[in-house]
């Protein structure tokens, strides 16, 4: 498979990503399969979700989708978090990963998932037992690949040293650096594929927070803004200034910069729309090429 590219972020269908107190809420239905509808005509086949997001929802969404309209997008899906919102019920124990594919492959409607990632690292089950759990998994066929997300470097060589993930899907956009002090530099070493979530930093790329004025109402800083507080500050909202003037001088929108800047950096990416329409500045990234020196300049734009 080919970790390049944009690849479409269901976590929002049905909830707000894993947390139970938002499971209903988020994406509707019939937004969400104008998403699908929207991203499928433009090209994009990779479809990213969770087992837990909307408590199971979003799989759901997305078999039914598939089931309508006779499609086959590959599928991530993700294993960790509890879709029924159980105090206790979550973890990469080897039975837990094993009963959660279940319930994911029945509701995506597939016999395999192409990509199955543990969603976060577990302290309390040796990485050794999830490994090897997910390595009987692909040779059982019910899974094409295996990777980690929200891991560190520690834990990356930890994995490496008993069998090789397929790739590693952490945050990073222009807000969330990190892993430009180890990870990435060590995916690079290994060639071993990186794939970026929340390229927008949870919208605050798009230029929709201003400072000084009111959160939109129905925004993630308004429904699960904890994440995302430390960018309310003059640095965050001096460089989103500058942004917005370099996306002007393009004519583009600033999240179709953003965007494109992650692309120029790591090759693979999840947008996550919440109406079909804002797939519009995600396309416009897809074909705009970014120098070096480009992406060396905007990136200096929040440091």
């Amino acid at each position: 498979m080919n970790f390049n590219g944009i690849s479409l972020g269901c976590g929002n269908f049905g909830g707000i990503g894993s947390a139970p107190e938002l499971f209903g809420q988020g994406i509707p239905r019939d937004e969400a399969f104008a998403i699908m509808d929207r991203a499928w005509a433009e090209g994009i086949r990779w479809f990213d979700t969770g087992d837990a997001y909307g408590g199971g929802t979003s799989e759901s969404w997305i078999g039914e989708w598939r089931r309508e309209r006779k499609a086959e997008p590959t599928i991530t899906t993700k294993v960790f978090h509890s879709t029924t919102g159980t105090p206790g019920d979550s973890g990469l124990a080897p039975d837990r990963i094993r009963r959660q594919l279940a319930g994911s492959l029945e509701r995506l409607g597939v016999e395999r998932v192409d990509l199955y990632l543990a969603h976060e690292p577990d302290p309390a089950v040796p990485l050794v037992d999830t490994i090897v759990t997910f390595e009987e998994l692909r040779e059982e066929g019910l899974i094409g690949a295996w990777g980690l997300s929200n891991f560190g470097a520690e834990g990356i060589r930890e994995a490496l040293g008993i069998a090789c993930p397929a790739l590693v899907q952490n945050s990073f956009s222009l807000l969330e650096r990190d892993d430009e002090n180890d990870v990435l530099p060590l995916c690079r070493e290994l060639a071993l594929p990186y794939v970026a979530f929340g390229p927008l930093a949870g919208g605050w790329l798009t230029g929709k927070y201003r400072r000084g004025e009111a959160f939109p109402a129905g925004s993630r800083m308004t429904l699960r803004s904890g994440p995302y507080e430390r960018y309310v500050d003059d640095r965050v909202f001096d460089g989103l200034d500058l942004l917005r003037a370099e996306a002007d001088v393009r004519g583009v929108e600033p999240a179709a910069l953003a965007f494109a800047w992650v692309l120029a950096r790591v090759g693979g990416a999840v947008c996550g729309p919440n109406r079909a329409d804002q797939l519009d500045p995600i396309l416009v990234a897809r074909d705009l090429n970014l120098s070096e020196d480009d992406v060396d300049r905007i990136g200096g734009f929040f440091q």
